[in-house]
């Protein structure tokens, strides 16, 4: 979509800058440059003042929503509040101009930031042993799943290759499956939204390698038979991976080393209040059981005396699965939200994402539909099957959302619910904050039920309206076209 008002601001003869003198006379440039490399004519750039340019950035930037705008509920994905302490931390001089290919002498004191988040990571999740290096969830679900073959192969159990997923689970699971050469089985969910016990028992034999399981699950509900999934699968020979994309709900409360998992990622970008999706890097450390520990990536930051290293000396290591050591600005970030909040203030904030959650779903759960009616943790799932019988799809109510100044959340997953709206709210949202979006979602729910062409037409406030995604997805064309720029004389 064209839009002139927004980007064809050049006039000539305007300028927002002011070039200093050339410090060597014009006919000496041709001996500093060769002649072929020397423009024929000016560059057709943009002429616009200093004040014209700010604003249109300023603009541009306050079209994109993003989480310092307003709540962002994107169910398991956990858009908190980015504390500006966190970025003053990352941009100390040590860290911030550190190189990595700088003589470990020199970088001790990035490695002890990155010795002691590990040790922290660990008494968090109460696994034994962290690798900071994934670059993100889905790389740290591919090197768990990489740590669980490396183990079994170790142990001459090569030939088991099923990894159980639950129906309910995010698609990078049985991707990660799949790329690590496994084979994904799905397990069905009962009537709770929880793991099907006898399903699982059907599907238990000697291939099974393990089990990945996010708990709470995308539905938002705690597996309680969690002890008896892990004796199933431990019994078989396999191991239990935890999808940590959820442990906004646990921190303080419950540790996954502790109820029968062996390996688990964490996701620094949600849990732990770094920069998520476009203003990352993201980063997925995994933690696992001692027994695990021999296979992490190298390198593994370690401390000898009151000195730190990087061991590279790791026999069984599935080598390295990133460059480097991983996205150090996010370990700062990360180090510093965790150093801040203290033991208690963290099983504070799993607290109030719960609450949170439970509050915004008692207001919700009467206009729309509740599929599971279990009693949710930092999350719950809700689904707009009251408002499919009026005309009105999930993706409308999406839509309509922009128009009273809220990001969607999570739709049409997880596949397992008709017309799914997934809803994260986190513990970083007041209660003003929550009621505001209540009030919006209520009243799309009225208008579905009233007026329904004004929400199947929606969005109307926005500057590009609805957009043909079907057309997009098939003529992906991201590149700005200039078509034509008048130029005043």
């Amino acid at each position: 979509m064209h839009i002139p008002l927004l980007f064809e601001k050049s006039r000539s003869g305007r300028k927002g800058y002011v070039l200093p003198k050339l410090d060597l006379p014009e006919k000496d440039i041709t001996e500093l440059i060769p002649e072929r490399f020397l423009r024929g004519e000016p560059a057709s750039l943009p002429e616009l003042s200093e004040g014209e340019v700010v604003r249109h950035f300023t603009n541009l930037s306050q079209l994109n929503y993003h989480v310092d705008k307003g709540l962002y509920p994107l169910g398991s994905c956990t858009m908190k509040y980015n504390p500006k302490v966190n970025e003053t931390a990352a941009n100390i001089a040590g860290f911030r101009d550190a190189h990595p290919l700088q003589p470990e002498t020199r970088s001790q004191g990035a490695l002890q930031l990155m010795h002691e988040l590990q040790e922290l990571l660990a008494a968090i999740t109460g696994f034994d042993a962290v690798s900071l290096q994934p670059a993100a969830g889905a790389q740290g679900e591919l090197t768990g799943v990489l740590i669980m073959k490396a183990y079994l192969a170790a142990a001459g159990l090569s030939g088991k290759h099923k990894i159980l997923i639950p129906d309910s689970a995010h698609g990078t699971n049985p991707a990660s499956v799949a790329i690590a050469g496994l084979t994904p089985v799905e397990v069905k969910s009962n009537s709770d939204g929880m793991v099907d016990i006898d399903d699982l028992r059907k599907n238990m034999d000697d291939a099974v390698a393990g089990m990945m399981i996010t708990n709470p699950n995308t539905l938002g509900i705690f597996e309680r038979n969690i002890a008896t999934i892990a004796e199933l699968v431990h019994d078989a020979g396999g191991l239990m991976y935890l999808d940590g994309a959820n442990l906004n709900a646990q921190m303080g409360i419950v540790q996954p080393g502790r109820i029968g998992f062996d390996v688990m990622h964490i996701n620094l970008h949600k849990t732990f209040s770094t920069p998520h999706g476009g203003g990352g890097p993201g980063s997925g450390p995994v933690a696992v059981s001692e027994q695990l520990a021999p296979f992490l990536p190298v390198p593994v930051v370690i401390k000898e005396g009151e000195r730190y290293r990087l061991d590279y000396n790791r026999r069984q290591s599935i080598g390295k699965v990133h460059s480097f050591y991983g996205n150090f600005g996010i370990f700062v970030r990360a180090f510093t939200y965790i150093r801040m909040n203290g033991a208690k203030g963290l099983r504070r904030v799993s607290e109030d994402a719960v609450l949170n959650a439970n509050y915004l779903l008692s207001r919700l759960k009467g206009a729309y539909k509740l599929p599971f009616p279990e009693t949710p943790m930092h999350e719950f799932v809700l689904s707009g099957d009251y408002q499919k019988e009026k005309g009105v799809k999930t993706m409308d109510i999406a839509k309509r959302l922009l128009d009273y100044g809220f990001h969607a959340p999570t739709i049409y997953f997880p596949l397992i619910v008709h017309e799914a709206l997934m809803i994260e709210p986190t513990e970083t949202e007041t209660r003003e904050a929550l009621d505001a979006f209540a009030d919006a979602m209520l009243a799309i729910s009225r208008e579905a039920d009233e007026n329904p062409d004004l929400v199947r037409e929606a969005p109307h406030s926005t500057p590009v309206k609805r957009l043909n995604d079907a057309l997009a997805a098939r003529r992906l064309n991201i590149v700005y076209k200039e078509e034509e720029r008048e130029h005043d004389g």
